[in-house]
């Protein structure tokens, strides 16, 4: 299977149709279709690696402040205990399988519900622990690989750039800042030449990194699928674009 980080952006995408939304609905019509998929979602981030192993994971509204429509919104994919304990065999025992607690949270069925809108897939969620430096994450994801030859879909759900202190809320059309466009051209050259260390210590990258992912949430689950690459692989940027200029909707297929 390939491998795929999306920009999920404004949890709004979910009822909306537009070019980042059919970007993810052609992704779902153009690989083969995964028996599971594992995701890395921005929005499970706690000082904890924790794996959702519920057969029916609740649809998670995580936002205040949104239509009541979105809120009435529910993606009711299956879990799979099985996949949550083959995720645990490769990433080790200390990892906990929450079979009550969370589900699916809007960086994953946001953009699940156009890749896959049958929502007939069952779906689990693999935690970001915060505790953790950066290159733990990018190790933690090459034990995911064995997953890819399995037919399981592991995506990562942040944005490559998400810095809402400067976000015009509302305004799809604002232009991006200079200091985002720099980021993501550097990113995207790493990318395409296979260098992920850069990435890894983005903090090395200077200012433009540091306003582009001044929290790291949205931008660690970037290196679980960078970390999925194998020799020869060429990385695509299937989705692109900026909303409210500072957040990137760039998603990145490798394979």
């Amino acid at each position: 299977m390939p491998t795929i980080f999306f920009g999920h952006g404004n949890p709004m995408n979910a009822l909306y149709q537009n070019a980042w939304t059919e970007g993810w609905a052609e992704i779902g019509r153009s690989i083969p279709k995964p028996k599971a998929i594992l995701c890395i979602s921005a929005h499970w981030y706690i000082p904890a690696l924790a794996v959702t192993a519920m057969e029916r994971p609740r649809t998670i509204h995580d936002f205040g402040g949104f239509p009541r429509e979105l809120f009435e919104y529910q993606y009711s994919a299956p879990g799979s205990p099985e996949l949550a304990a083959r995720v645990i065999e490769l990433v080790g025992k200390e990892a906990v399988a929450d079979e009550r607690q969370w589900g699916l949270d809007h960086g994953t069925w946001a953009v699940l519900c156009h890749v896959y809108p049958d929502a007939d897939i069952p779906v689990v969620q693999l935690s970001i622990d915060e505790t953790q430096p950066a290159d733990w994450h990018y190790a933690l994801g090459k034990q995911l690989a064995p997953l890819r030859d399995e037919d399981i879909l592991i995506i990562g759900s942040g944005n490559l750039i998400h810095n809402l202190h400067t976000y015009a809320w509302g305004d799809e059309t604002r232009e991006p800042f200079d200091w985002a466009l720099r980021f993501e051209e550097t990113a995207r050259r790493l990318i395409l030449a296979g260098d992920h260390e850069p990435l890894i210590n983005y903090e090395s990258l200077g200012k433009d990194a540091l306003l582009s992912a001044p929290t790291l949430d949205h931008y660690l689950p970037l290196l679980y699928i960078l970390a999925q690459q194998r020799d020869g692989e060429q990385a695509t940027f299937p989705v692109e674009g900026f909303d409210g200029g500072s957040i990137s909707m760039t998603s990145i297929r490798i394979g």
